[in-house]
């Protein structure tokens, strides 16, 4: 998979179900790195389990390529929050950064979390 505009990411419930999010993503070799919001649903479900799907989609989350398997993981080590933040910086430029200023603007930047989605070989 190249490097998409949007990735759908495709997260399990302890039940089973899948749920699929559109989230930027920016692909560092064979992973990706995701920002999202700390207390959000996918974040909480990759707690709970690692496994995870991501395809290409469009803005509103549709599919529109094939679903591939990978492993979530929420980072904690700073050295590679800072290099998720930075790739995903140089990808999105001018967004990201007013993406960040909202976030500092109302606290929620520092409770960002940050997932890396190794892809399975």
């Amino acid at each position: 998979m190249e490097n998409p505009t949007y990735l759908s990411l495709r997260t399990f419930r302890r039940s089973g179900k899948a749920v699929d999010t559109p989230v930027w993503a920016a692909r560092a070799g064979n992973s990706f790195y995701i920002f999202s919001a700390g207390e959000a649903g996918k974040v909480k479900r990759l707690r709970n389990s690692s496994r995870v799907q991501v395809a290409r989609c469009d803005a509103r989350g549709g599919s529109v390529g094939i679903w591939l398997d990978g492993r979530g993981v929420l980072l904690t080590d700073q050295t590679e929050v800072r290099t998720a933040l930075a790739a995903l910086r140089s990808k999105y430029g001018w967004q990201m950064k007013i993406a960040d200023w909202g976030a500092k603007l109302t606290g929620k930047f520092d409770r960002r979390a940050y997932i890396r989605v190794d892809l399975a070989e």
